[in-house]
């Protein structure tokens, strides 16, 4: 009897493992596909976006959001990120944050 407990005890441990690489996993690809859609997105807009990678991973995560607003979830998934309304709404952001950007350093004397 205490060798089934502990046989279940250890698979109980192997699924919660499995559980939270698998989350750990998943959330490293939504990040880098957050940030490719972000560096492509400041490729494509004049101007640069701040924090370098960081930056672009915030701009690839909210254009995700402000995309799929938009224009639903359209077009293929990679690590939960609908990469065409990501890719617009990242435009979006990054040319919104370049005319931003430019007006406020203007006022500045």
């Amino acid at each position: 009897m205490p060798a089934l407990v502990i046989g279940l005890l250890l698979l109980a441990l192997l699924l919660a493992g499995i559980w939270v690489t698998f989350g750990l996993l998943g959330m490293a690809v939504t990040l880098v596909v957050a940030g490719i859609v972000g560096w492509v997105a400041d490729r494509l807009v004049p101007g640069e976006l701040p924090y370098g990678w960081l930056g672009a991973i915030v701009a690839g995560l909210l254009g995700s959001w402000l995309g799929s607003l938009l224009l639903g979830p359209v077009g293929p998934s990679a690590g939960g990120i609908p990469v065409l309304p990501a890719l617009v709404g990242a435009v979006i952001l990054a040319f919104a944050y370049d005319v931003l950007h430019k007006r406020l350093s203007r006022a500045r004397p």
